[in-house]
């Protein structure tokens, strides 16, 4: 990626030429559509003479049809008929503001639309006035600037990299962030691999679908591994996206590689899902971490009570700060009746946060119980450039295999626990991630991409196998349910007698307790790994030997699911002998000694 490094320092170094006009939060305004008209400009040079030569042949036709024509001659979904490009506007330095604003005219309708979104208009303005007079000169700088030579992957990290860099200045929140390649590829690995014969079938045509599509990477990536796998095969990409900048962005991206940018929409999917009528073979997505959905409360309960399970929110509704399961619930309500497969990361929250019968546990609930929750993968921390937090990626589908049906597949590729605890058939440490030789903002690991013994290629084939190891667990789905039970002990008087009410016990409030009661219980017998329990009959062994007096309140008992992925993959590290631990105080203690004599000589 040395070509992507050198174009995005290139082009970031631009943003000098607006200080003091701009303020570093306001660069992206500026250095974002230029970036987009300097691409667009690189991929129609070979072509733009043709189209030039053939504009007065169509000129006099409807506009859509002089669209189609010159898309044609120019050999894309779009076109330029203006006479200028960004050379013919710098060898015009005093006419700048006017040749560009004629050149950006010039553009098919659907490349126009793009660049409107930046609303880019106004600051040709704000360059061009005698006071910044920059305008020239940031023209000139991105006419320098070669970006014909750069595949679709590495114009995904070239912008992504200044989306990063202009989120930083802006102190955004950590929530606004941008999936790493590594993680998208690892990500996409997941999602298509149970079907890979089947897309491996000459002309097969699947679609695609990420509802927070930012810059379109995760799109990307999905198109470029089913194009690596079958040339032949066509995957149809759609997505929606609420930030108006990487709207046009993906939109771009996508008109550029020949998808159809009409399928890219802009809005809030949550509140005004763009694409209500669709389904999607596949979906993949990286919702904000951890971002409330206030502004869009009224209408989520609206439609919540409205439409129920008829509707996309039916399962429940999460807490007010963090919106994470309201977007896997609306891609669930996208997935085709015959078979379709998500995947998507969280952070850790929607594993385990809320009581039973919260929101939360519900939609888990929901889903596990209909056997929707294929596979779980914990991701080492510090992956994502702002934010340190683990994340999890979830895989969820409602044609699992045979072998999956009933059961959860969870993977610990943390490169901790585990993976340094023991070692395995191939060597002893981490093998999931890499430190980074210099950091990206808070990105400081990378999951190893090279090879089928590490990385990618290791998660991988972990999930393929569908084995149990120290990686792996494979649990049926029940062992994820609980009941939450009430304990209630009797009000006693003065004199220690308990005091009734209509012949029976009345509860003290102040010994009220509370205790959660797994549906399943591990056995030590391999060929039945786990056994159903009742409440009574855990009540009579846990709970009464201690508490005699005490009863269930049954008409307060509630279900609840639950991941805690943690607990399920620890290993207990015995604790080190106070002999080790005294040597080693001993030891520090010399060499502290030492260092203080050379000092002090």
């Amino acid at each position: 990626m040395k070509n992507f490094k050198e174009k995005a320092d290139l082009i970031w170094k631009v943003a000098d030429l607006l200080r003091g006009d701009y303020k570093q939060s306001d660069y992206g305004k500026v250095i974002l559509p230029m970036t987009v008209l300097r691409r667009l400009d690189c991929i129609l040079k070979p072509t733009k003479q043709k189209v030039l030569d053939y504009l007065p042949k169509v000129e006099s036709l409807k506009e859509g049809v002089i669209d189609i024509a010159l898309n044609k001659i120019a050999g894309h979904n779009f076109h330029n008929r203006s006479a200028f490009d960004f050379d013919r506007i710098v060898a015009d330095p005093n006419n700048v503001a006017a040749n560009l604003r004629n050149y950006i005219h010039g553009f098919s309708t659907s490349a126009r639309e793009i660049i409107e979104y930046f609303n880019f208009d106004d600051h040709i303005d704000r360059m061009d006035d005698p006071k910044a007079d920059i305008l020239f000169r940031v023209v000139k700088s991105f006419q320098e600037i070669d970006l014909s030579d750069m595949d679709s992957m590495e114009m995904g990290y070239t912008f992504e990299e200044l989306i990063r860099k202009f989120a930083e200045q802006s102190n955004e929140t950590a929530g606004e962030h941008f999936t790493p390649r590594e993680i998208i590829r690892l990500m996409v690995n997941l999602l298509f691999i149970e079907d890979m014969e089947m897309l491996t079938i000459e002309g097969i045509v699947k679609t695609l679908y990420d509802p927070t599509a930012g810059t379109g990477g995760m799109l990307s990536g999905g198109e470029q591994y089913v194009k690596e796998l079958n040339p032949k095969a066509e995957l149809k990409v759609f997505g929606q996206e609420i930030n108006p900048e990487s709207y046009a962005i993906c939109k771009a991206d996508m008109l550029i590689k020949g998808q159809n940018p009409s399928n890219i929409k802009f809005g809030n999917t949550l509140s005004n899902d763009q694409l209500t009528e669709e389904q999607f073979d596949y979906q993949i997505s990286n919702p904000p971490f951890g971002v409330d959905w206030k502004k869009v409360e009224k209408l989520i309960k609206a439609e919540a009570n409205k439409k129920g399970m008829d509707g996309r929110f039916g399962a429940g509704l999460p807490r007010i700060n963090d919106g994470s399961l309201l977007f896997l619930q609306h891609m669930i309500s996208k997935m085709k009746p015959n078979g379709s497969r998500i995947a998507i990361v969280f952070n850790g929250s929607p594993l385990f946060s809320g009581a039973a019968e919260s929101g939360e546990s519900n939609i888990r609930k929901w889903i596990i119980e209909n056997d929707w929750l294929e596979a779980i993968v914990a991701l080492p921390d510090q992956l994502f450039y702002n934010t340190g937090i683990s994340t999890y990626i979830w895989i969820v589908t409602n044609h699992k295999s045979t072998e999956r049906k009933g059961k959860v597949q969870l993977i610990n590729a943390t490169g901790t626990g585990a993976d340094s605890l023991h070692e395995t058939t191939l060597q002893k440490g981490n093998r999931f991630w890499q430190k980074m030789d210099r950091s990206l903002g808070n990105k400081r690991k990378k999951i190893i991409e090279n090879g089928s013994e590490k990385g990618i290629g290791f998660i991988t084939n972990l999930y393929g196998n569908f084995e149990e190891n120290q990686f792996v667990k494979i649990l049926p789905n029940a062992f994820f349910g609980y009941w939450r039970i009430t304990v209630e002990q009797p009000l006693r008087d003065e004199k220690g007698k308990v005091v009734k009410a209509k012949g029976k016990p009345k509860p003290d409030a102040s010994l009220r307790d509370y205790e959660n009661i797994p549906f399943l219980v591990k056995t030590q017998d391999p060929a039945s790994p786990f056994r159903k329990q009742t409440i009574e009959e855990y009540f009579d062994a846990e709970v009464k030997p201690h508490l005699p007096d005490a009863w269930i309140d049954h008409s307060k008992t509630k279900i609840g699911y639950e991941i805690n992925f943690t607990k399920y993959f620890y290993e207990f590290k015995p604790l080190r002998s106070l002999k080790d631990i005294k040597a080693d105080i001993l030891a520090l203690e010399e060499k502290t000694l030492e260092m203080e004599k050379y000092i002090l000589e």
